[in-house]
């Protein structure tokens, strides 16, 4: 008998505040903060605010599959707030069978003439955030020894990687290379991912970035702070030999090497995805371009909670 998946309801507010020393003339920008249907997530309810009023909104979806907002104040402003509130409703799969072999998968994506191609393979290739390169295959090499099955291997790396390197908030930035804060064994999500991508990468399989939330859980006897939440990051590799309900063929494991979870398409139900690349510059949360507004100071403030509907 099948066990009833678990389900969790959560309402995600994500605030980010622009305070620009001179006036902006006109400004463009772009956002992921929508949350995607997936076969782990069902999104309820979504809104995007913007301030000072009369921004020109545009939706599409982007080469990955993101819903990606486009928005212009072509008017003057000394400020800028984007409010994105979403209230969505995650759930678990069922464990799947992986038994490939990581060589197996490296040599699925070599090229074979007249074959069709498999839409995974794009992030075999290394990105600027996660490049392929010996030092980060070195690494791998203890987790990826001969004829392990990938899945085993992946989630031995990922709890190596929440074993040896240490959560540091302010540690790094997003121009500090993975290889760096691989030396250094410190960082936040976004550099353990980049550092798991990496690894996957540079032994020759699939390994996307998956930006997203978390439910954290305040210490016993405090109460949940409004705003002190962050988004999160994590990663995808890909089995070609299971079958999820998103593909006819192949499936992604979640694995948050920050701490040390991992499931089918979601490494969890306190885990809300927002969008999928190579590495974080696809899916930068909110990015712009301004005429004007030479210098800033940013407020950003995340609040995740339990939600009943």
């Amino acid at each position: 008998m099948t066990e009833a998946p678990t389900l969790h309801t959560l309402r995600i507010t994500h605030e980010t505040r622009y305070h620009y020393a001179s006036v902006v003339d006109t400004a463009q920008h772009v956002a992921h903060l929508q949350p995607p249907h997936t076969p782990c997530q069902t999104v309820h309810y979504y809104a995007l605010t913007i301030e000072p009023e009369g921004a020109q909104v545009r939706v599409n979806i982007d080469a990955f599959g993101n819903h990606r907002s486009y928005f212009s104040l072509p008017s003057l402003h000394s400020h800028l707030s984007v409010k994105a509130q979403s209230v969505v409703t995650t759930r678990t799969l069922s464990e799947a069978a992986s038994r490939m072999s990581w060589e197996e998968v490296r040599s699925f994506f070599g090229y074979k003439a007249g074959a069709p191609g498999n839409k995974a393979a794009g992030f075999v290739f290394g990105s600027h955030h996660a490049p392929v390169d010996e030092v980060f295959a070195q690494y791998a090499r203890a987790s990826f020894t001969p004829a392990r099955p990938l899945a085993l291997a992946a989630r031995d790396l990922m709890q190596r990687i929440y074993t040896d390197c240490t959560y540091e908030s302010h540690s790094t930035d997003i121009s500090t290379p993975a290889a760096l804060a691989l030396a250094q064994k410190r960082g936040v999500c976004q550099d353990f991912a980049h550092i798991m991508i990496a690894c996957l990468r540079s032994v020759g399989v699939a390994a996307r970035y998956v930006s997203g939330y978390l439910l954290t859980h305040p210490a016993q006897g405090q109460e949940r702070l409004i705003g002190a939440d962050a988004s999160h990051a994590w990663v995808s590799v890909y089995l070609p030999d299971v079958a999820l309900q998103d593909h006819a063929s192949g499936g992604w494991l979640d694995l948050d090497p920050t701490n040390n979870q991992s499931g089918w398409a979601s490494p969890g139900t306190d885990y809300v995805r927002l969008a999928i690349g190579r590495d974080f510059a696809d899916v930068s949360p909110l990015r712009g371009v301004l005429l004007g507004g030479a210098t800033h100071t940013l407020e950003v403030g995340v609040t995740v909670e339990p939600f009943d509907l």
